[in-house]
């Protein structure tokens, strides 16, 4: 898996109507089974960028192209399902729906990719997390980091050759962050998974040899 952004621009409207830039980037690679750790200022445009990368954002100019396809063209039904199929999202809010397990929610991420959804699997991811026990508990009846770890499952369940993460040890305390971390990191390795994590904690930051300051490529000023 290889990702490639080029000239990727991205602004907001104020609500009097001025434009204000987020993205401005002019090239951004990550080659395949590279792990790299994203970190700026709030609001710098750290989790636009994961949502551009993604498909869930257009950007208003510059390309996106993952495994050799360029996302940036494609339709909003067809960037869902690439994503589905070619990328894992750990969202920093977890996005699961509470009236379902957590087996049920692996399992329906399966279900978005158009493949065979393999309860198996999903079981043996819950259970890589540390969720043997909690398969049939639903989001409201487990802990923060217990739902964090249904996020990581659910995010890996459909082999993506991308993962993004955004902020995945912010919600927990200190002895589920290394937890959280390492489980992410060694999924990647075993599987040669790209990953680009966003954090601002500098003791999850300092553990990737490619750390990437959104600042240093990033001139929204000049969008």
């Amino acid at each position: 898996m290889s990702l490639i952004l080029k000239d990727v621009r991205k602004a907001y409207r104020e609500p009097d109507g001025r434009a204000l830039p987020i993205l401005n980037i002019s090239e951004f690679h990550l080659p395949s089974g590279e792990q790299a750790v994203l970190v700026g200022s709030s609001g710098g445009g750290k989790t636009t960028l994961l949502n551009v990368i993604a498909g869930i954002t257009a950007p208003d100019s510059g390309t996106v192209t993952i495994d050799g396809v360029e996302i940036t063209r494609l339709h909003e039904v067809g960037r869902d399902r690439f994503r589905a199929q070619k990328i894992g999202f750990v969202f920093q809010t977890f996005n699961l729906l509470p009236a379902f397990t957590a087996l049920e929610n692996v399992l329906l991420g399966m279900s978005f990719s158009g493949k065979r959804v393999d309860r198996r699997r999903a079981e043996e991811l819950l259970g890589k997390v540390g969720l043997s026990h909690r398969l049939h508990h639903r989001p409201p009846q487990m802990s923060v980091g217990e739902q964090q770890r249904v996020a990581v499952a659910r995010a890996l369940a459909n082999k993506p050759s991308l993962l993004l993460a955004d902020e995945p040890t912010a919600n927990v305390d200190v002895s589920n962050q290394q937890t959280i971390l390492n489980l992410i990191r060694t999924a990647c390795e075993e599987n040669n998974v790209s990953l680009l994590m966003v954090t601002h904690a500098l003791e999850v930051a300092n553990q990737f040899s490619r750390v990437i300051q959104l600042s240093d490529f990033n001139r929204p000023e000049a969008a």
